[in-house]
């Protein structure tokens, strides 16, 4: 190993263990909504500038970059947490419990599977999940894709605070011609940590989730 890849390891260390700290000053409730923080932007984007995984799709790395991610940090929020935002007093009305997002191989090899959920917790009616399920496309460039959703579904996991009882999920299928596709940047990659970027530049901050499965 030369002395700029040690000094590179050093500072991506450095770096991390910075940004999660001051992600977790912001606490999740925050964090997940439209509040940027240019601290927190400034070193994703001193990252960025150290990536070791550069060209994230191809296929050696992919297993790197496959399995459950906790969103922890959203510069412009979530689709999600916007809708949120936008109700008075929200604070106070509907807490996040997690965000996360889900990544496996498919049987196209120019494709991922994706799913994108979030756990809230309403106000009487108690714990929900929603979730988006579809895939990840990409061509030659080896860190951009178009990402489209072909299903939605919701279920009470928790509802009216029963924790020994659940609803049925309800999933609902997106026709083909309603489905939308957006560009997603994968612009960091390591074997905790995951940085993308939306087209409007919005900045999402990922960490492994190393929960066991029950």
């Amino acid at each position: 190993m030369n002395q700029d890849m040690v000094e590179d390891d050093a500072t991506r260390l450095a770096l991390k263990s910075e940004l999660l700290q001051c992600i977790d000053n912001l606490g999740l409730q925050q964090s997940l909504f439209p509040i940027p923080d240019n601290s927190i932007d400034k070193l994703v984007r001193q990252l960025e500038s150290i990536n070791p995984i550069p060209q994230v799709l191809q296929p050696n790395y992919l297993p790197s970059l496959f399995g459950n991610w906790q969103l922890v940090y959203a510069s412009q929020g979530t689709i999600v947490t916007r809708q949120i935002a936008s109700i008075p007093d929200f604070w106070g009305v509907i807490k996040i419990k997690r965000v996360w997002q889900t990544l496996a191989s498919s049987s196209n090899t120019r494709n991922i599977l994706a799913s994108n959920s979030a756990q809230l917790e309403l106000p009487i009616l108690g714990e929900w999940q929603l979730q988006a399920n579809g895939h990840w496309r990409w061509g030659t460039d080896e860190k951009t894709t178009t990402v489209s959703f072909d299903s939605f579904s919701m279920q009470g996991t928790k509802p009216f605070a029963l924790s020994n009882w659940s609803f049925p999920e309800l999933k609902i299928p997106v026709l083909e011609f309603l489905q939308k596709e957006a560009l997603w940047i994968t612009s960091y990659l390591d074997q905790e940590i995951r940085v993308g970027r939306g087209a409007t530049n919005n900045l999402f901050v990922f960490r492994r989730d190393v929960t066991p499965s029950t």
